[in-house]
Parts: structure tokens; sequence; C-alpha cells
């Protein structure tokens, strides 16, 4: 490990995974995911939670790089999933007179992991502090960001926030690319259904100096910190980032894809922003991103055994498990003999929050016809009017 100094006297000892296919057993993760650890070293020592055990060995050599024959005197648990707290076990093997330091929930959770009952713990509750000599952590409860024992912790010395999930983005460190794309589909397939609890920790936020952001996951923050607080306020209250139509379609043999591409055009052509995903063959995550990302949004779907075509199926009991709402949406149905996916998408959306289904829609009868394309332009028009 290239030893990575956050701030005087703390260290990044975390490691990249890019060995992982499928993060929580459901994300594609191209370029792997960082499981992010931290050592503060000071008159008593603290470690900032441990790592995924599949990357464990890694860790414990970069920890043992770090202390260098010195002893942890505290392990603090700000989120007891197995991706940040596989590791306790082996931490606590190797250094049995740890105390963990978590939150009342943290202690009631941790027998379904550990058998760790003799261990000296620490509870902690909203506003303590714990000195560990120059440094000093604050702890913050943020229940349900996205487990209910979840907490972040303050260093008041160098002002960095430890935000447990929060703010992380999925990509190994040494990955090159925007924060908001991957940090974006982060969110909204991990946390984004908990948009009022993440309100919750960003007024606790607004209340601190933050000099610095040290995620579980994902980057450390060091600069511009109002952009990615903006960003969370925004994606937290439901709220689009961007005047612009995602056409999602859900098509067996072509003919509706092509509908949802000749919309596309019309819309491309009027100088709207246009994004199109196919929901049989992409990235379900970056789908129900990219709903979220615009204000508006157009479904394409094929009627399927009396009912919706399974794919499209899927993407909407995504977003509705996501908590979608606040948005326009369109509605173009397939059917060769009894059109049905109309009726079941709507039953569907109307199961979300502020959601407005258009009135104009339109139906194929098994393909694009001449008539079609001018049922097309007539929903373009209305959409661009919504």
């Amino acid at each position: 490990m290239k030893e990575q100094k956050i701030a005087d006297g703390i260290v990044y000892i975390g490691v990249n995974d890019r060995t992982i296919d499928l993060f929580e057993s459901q994300y594609v993760v191209p370029n792997g995911v960082s499981y992010n650890s931290y050592c503060i070293l000071d008159e008593k020592i603290a470690i900032m939670d441990t790592v995924d055990y599949r990357m464990s060995g890694e860790w414990l050599i970069n920890l043992d790089a770090v202390l260098q024959g010195k002893v942890p005197d505290y392990l603090i648990i700000s989120h007891l999933e197995p991706d940040h707290a596989g590791t306790i076990a082996e931490f606590v093997a190797q250094y049995p007179q740890v105390t963990l330091v978590g939150n009342a929930k943290t202690f009631a959770m941790l027998p379904n992991f550990f058998d760790l009952k003799d261990q000296p713990k620490l509870t902690v509750a909203e506003g303590d502090t714990l000195s560990l000599g120059a440094h000093t952590l604050q702890f913050f409860m943020a229940p349900m960001v996205h487990w209910p024992e979840v907490m972040v912790e303050y260093e008041q010395k160098e002002k960095i926030l430890f935000s447990a999930d929060g703010f992380g983005k999925f990509g190994a460190l040494d990955t090159e690319e925007p924060w908001e794309e991957e940090a974006r589909r982060y969110y909204y397939n991990i946390v984004g259904k908990y948009g009022a609890p993440v309100q919750t920790l960003l007024k606790k936020a607004a209340k601190l100096d933050i000099a610095k952001i040290c995620p579980l996951h994902g980057k450390i923050l060091t600069e511009n910190l109002g952009y990615y607080l903006e960003k969370y306020n925004l994606w937290s209250t439901y709220q689009p980032e961007e005047h612009g139509i995602l056409i999602a379609h859900a098509s067996i043999h072509g003919n509706t894809a092509k509908a949802a591409e000749l919309l596309a055009d019309l819309l491309l052509r009027e100088g709207e922003t246009v994004a199109v995903v196919d929901l049989a063959r992409d990235d379900m995550a970056e789908a129900v991103a990219n709903a979220f990302q615009y204000d508006r949004m157009v479904l394409a779907a094929a009627s399927y055994d009396g009912g919706l075509f399974p794919p499209m199926e899927e993407f909407l009991l995504h977003l509705k498990a996501k908590a979608f709402q606040n948005r326009t949406v369109a509605l173009i149905e397939n059917g060769s003999w009894a059109p049905c996916a109309k009726k079941c998408m709507t039953n569907l959306l109307n199961e979300m929050k502020k959601i407005t289904v258009l009135e104009q829609a339109v139906t194929i009868r098994s393909t694009v016809k001449p008539e079609t394309e001018s049922q097309l332009q007539a929903l373009a028009e209305a959409i661009r009017k919504a």
C-alpha cells in the first residue's frame, strides 16, 4: 500500500477490490469498489472501520504497516454491513484488548455477525465525544442511512467527517472517472429509499465546519464540498438534476425499441436532452439512476402473457422500492392482439408518489406504421410541453 495521509495523524488504510463482480450480489461494478478504512494515530489509536472479509489479508497488512508495532485502543464501528465490518473478528483476534466503539443499536446487532460478548465495548450516543489526545471524535447517529445502526464521526481537530456510506461511490480509488456517475448510481440503488434520514444527517452536517469527507466507499472529498453536499440535498429530496428525458424500453422482437428510438430522434431534433436505455440488456442500476436524474420519462413496453414484459415490470418495481417520485411519465405500449402494457404500467406508477402520467399515449399493433409515427410526433409534443 502506498501510504495516504489524510491529515496530521490520520492515515488511509483501506483496500481496492477489483475481484468483485457484483456489489451486494446485484450491482455490476466494472471498476471494482473500494473498502475505506482509516487509522488515527494519537495518544490513543483508533481504527475507523474494517473491510470486507474477502480483502481482509491486504487490509491487515496495511494496518500493520501503519501501526509499526503499536497496539490500537479503539475500533470505531460506523456500520455493521459485512463490506465494512467483515474483518472485525480477525482484527479482534489480533488485538484482543481493543475496545469496540458503537451505539446501542450497533451492539444489539453485533451478535448477528460475531460472538464478541466478552470484548470491551464503549457505547456512544448522539453528540458524545471520545478524546484520543490531540484528536477528538464526536459521534452523530445516522439511522437508516442506510441501516438502523449507522453513525458518523466528526474529528474536531482536522474537521473531518467520517461519513459511513454517505457520499460513497462505486469504483476502486485508482479509477479515473467523474464522481457523479458512479456516486449517483450508488446513492439511488443503495441509499435512495431513505431520503428523509439523509436529510436529517445533512442538517446535522450543516452545523459542522467540515474540511474533508471520508466515506466508506470511493474517493476522499477534499475540495468544493458544497458541490457534493448540494448533490446529496438534491438526491435526498427526490428532485431531478436535469431538464431531460429518459426513454426506457422493454422490447421483445425490436418493434417497441424502434418506436422508442424514433421518439428519441424526434425529441433530440427539438433540442431536448435524451437518454435511452434497453431494459432487457442495459444495467438496471444505471437505468434507475437515470430515471432519478431527469425530470421526465417515457416507458415503452410490450404486452406479455396478459401482463407486462418482465424487464419493464422489474424496472418499475425497482423505482417503487427506491421511492421514485416528482416526475412526469409518458407511455408507449405494444400488443399484437390485446395490448395491456399501458394499463399495467399505469397501475404500477399509481403506487408511487407524485407521478404525473400524461393522457397522451401511443399504442402499437405489432410494428411501427405511418400512423404510429404520427402518434409519436404528438407524444413528443406533449412531453416537451410537460
